[in-house]
C-alpha cells in the first residue's frame, strides 16, 4: 500500500506517529534522540515490527499477555480505566515474590502483600472468597514461596475470563491492532 514515509498520506504518517508514541509509552522507551544513524534507523524499524507482532499476539491468549512487558502496560493501563488494577498488581506482586530467596525478606513481603490486598478492608483488596482469603491467611505463618499460589490462580482466573475480553474489545486495544 504505502511505499515509503514521503509517499504516505498524512493520516497514515498520524497514525504511525501515534503507534509509535502508544508503544513507546508502554514500553516506558525514552524518546529517540536527533541525529539517528543508519544502524539505528534498521533497529527502530526492527522494533516496530517486533512490537506490531507483539500487539497481535496479545490476542492469542492470556498467557502471551502477560508474557510481554508492554502486554501488561497496556492491561494495566486499561484496567485502570474500569477501576480494577488491583487485581493485576496482586498477580504481579506474586510473581515478584515467588522470586524471594531469603526466608526473612519472604515473611515481609507475605505480609506486605497480604495487608495490601487480600485482608478483609484491605487498601486494594482483590476478589477472592472468604475461603481463598483465610487459607491464605493460614498459610502466612509458615511463609513460602507458594503462600499465595491459590490467592493468584483465583484472581489470574478471574482477569482472564472477565477482564481481558474486556480489553480484546476495547478502544485502545483495537486500535492499536489497527495500527500494528
Amino acid at each position: 500500500m504505502c511505499r515509503g514515509l514521503a509517499s504516505l498520506p498524512i493520516t497514515c504518517l498520524e497514525r504511525a506517529k501515534d503507534l509509535k508514541t502508544r508503544l513507546g509509552i508502554l514500553l516506558h522507551k525514552p524518546e529517540l534522540g536527533h541525529g539517528i544513524g543508519t544502524s539505528s534507523k534498521l533497529q527502530l524499524g526492527s522494533r516496530r515490527r517486533d512490537s506490531s507482532r507483539e500487539v497481535l499476539e496479545w490476542r492469542e491468549s492470556f498467557d502471551q499477555l502477560l508474557k510481554s512487558k508492554s502486554g501488561v502496560n497496556a492491561f494495566h493501563t486499561f484496567l485502570k480505566t474500569e477501576f480494577s488494577e488491583e487485581n493485576l498488581d496482586f498477580w504481579l506482586a506474586c510473581e515478584d515474590f515467588k522470586k524471594t530467596r531469603s526466608k526473612t525478606k519472604l515473611a515481609s513481603k507475605a505480609n506486605r502483600i497480604f495487608e495490601e490486598f487480600v485482608q478483609s478492608e484491605a487498601p486494594r483488596e482483590v476478589n477472592i472468597d472468604h475461603e481463598t482469603r483465610e487459607i491464605t491467611r493460614k498459610n502466612l505463618s509458615g511463609a513460602t514461596s507458594a503462600c499465595f499460589n491459590e490467592a493468584q490462580a483465583k484472581t489470574r482466573t478471574l482477569m482472564e475470563k472477565d477482564s481481558y475480553p474486556r480489553f480484546l474489545k476495547s478502544a485502545s486495544y483495537q486500535d492499536m491492532t489497527k495500527q500494528a
